[in-house]
């Protein structure tokens, strides 16, 4: 009998496939039904139920989980050559039991409407367009890193530890929401992940546990860099999944906030797309418009750009391959290459806004 459970479980994987397949063609109604009904609902449950924990109970989880895998697959090696079909269908029976719980948790959201129709903005834009955001951008960063630094040439230091920090990061959504409603966030449960070493030396300065639904930020990138990956990992924790639709919202969270160092973590993040489109675009443009931003900003970007090199091992392509085909496989045509099209939100957006 247990058998033929694990059989149909296993077998599951394939209308599991289908049904989301067919789900995501209908963005309208994942939008209306699971983003912003189901989720919203399941989303604080597990943040009231985890986010006070003082540390990453989803990190501790896989702890658990890597270490009985390992632990079954040693006491199951044997039944591999034996009753090969059956290690199959114990295998894929746990496969689909975790594919399951992923989407329902979270991973739906993939399918959602795309930020830009919610925003009513257009999802292109000219180079010209390109070029005046990110004059506005390279001003307003220029005005905010002077304002901290009083010097252009000197980069600036958060004075703040990397846990005040991201106990700082939700006043930002908590001012967003007075422009957008949807992203009010209550409660918080954004935590050091307990994996920050590995992370680092896998390229990523964050992620969200789909399955507890906590924000994990990498604890050893550059307290530079923690405003704008806490609220990155925060849009995620919101329901929203594409990665250039989550830099969108963490750079206008941070931007949004009281606080001065955070705004301009904020405004220098957004600068740093732009301006690399630019150069994707126009190298000589380019050149010209870094020569107007602050020696100070540069340091900054050079900061994070040291920080990654100096942790570079030869398996990070892989890493990165690895998830950039898992974004393919969930709705991200573009993969890792889908964090650059944060561009066409911040241009169509901020074109008409004043900074």
């Amino acid at each position: 009998m247990l058998k033929k459970k694990k059989t149909l479980l296993a077998l599951s994987l394939i209308p599991q496939y289908v049904l989301i397949k067919w789900v995501s063609k209908y963005p309208e109604l994942v939008e209306q039904f699971y983003s912003n009904g189901f989720y919203p609902f399941i989303s604080k449950i597990f943040r009231y139920t985890l986010g006070w924990l003082p540390f990453s109970f989803g990190d501790f989880i896989y702890t658990l989980s890597i270490i009985y895998i390992v632990r079954w697959f040693y006491k199951n090696r044997k039944q591999l050559i034996k009753n090969t079909k059956q290690w199959f269908v114990d295998v894929f029976s746990a496969i689909a039991i975790m594919y399951f719980v992923f989407h329902l948790f979270w991973g739906f959201n993939y399918y959602r409407l795309p930020l830009h129709k919610s925003l009513d903005i257009a999802n292109d834009y000219t180079t010209e367009q390109l070029i005046f955001v990110t004059e506005k951008l390279i001003k307003k960063s220029n005005v905010l890193h002077l304002k901290i630094a009083k010097n252009d040439t000197i980069k600036v230091d958060l004075p703040y530890s990397k846990s005040e920090v991201l106990k700082m990061t939700p006043v930002g959504y908590e001012n967003l929401k007075q422009v957008f409603p949807y992203l009010e966030y209550v409660p918080k449960s954004v935590k050091k992940s307990l994996y920050s070493y590995p992370l680092t030396y896998m390229g990523f300065s964050g992620y969200l546990n789909p399955f507890t639904n906590e924000a994990q930020v990498n604890g050893l990138i550059p307290v530079y860099k923690v405003p704008t990956t806490a609220s990155h990992e925060i849009a995620h924790q919101l329901g929203y999944a594409a990665e250039n639709e989550a830099n969108f919202i963490g750079c206008m969270a941070a931007i949004s906030h009281d606080d001065v160092y955070f705004r301009y973590t904020g405004y220098t993040f957004g600068l740093r797309f732009c301006l690399n489109e630019i150069y994707r675009r126009d190298p000589c443009i380019y050149e010209d418009m870094v020569a107007d931003v602050n020696k100070g900003i540069l340091k900054n970007y050079r900061e994070i750009r040291e920080f990654w090199d100096a942790h570079e091992n030869p398996t990070e392509p892989l890493f990165k391959l690895f998830y950039g085909n898992f974004l393919k496989a969930n709705n991200q045509n573009k993969g890792m290459k889908s964090y650059s099209y944060v561009v066409a939100l911040l241009v169509n957006y901020f074109e008409t806004e004043s900074l």
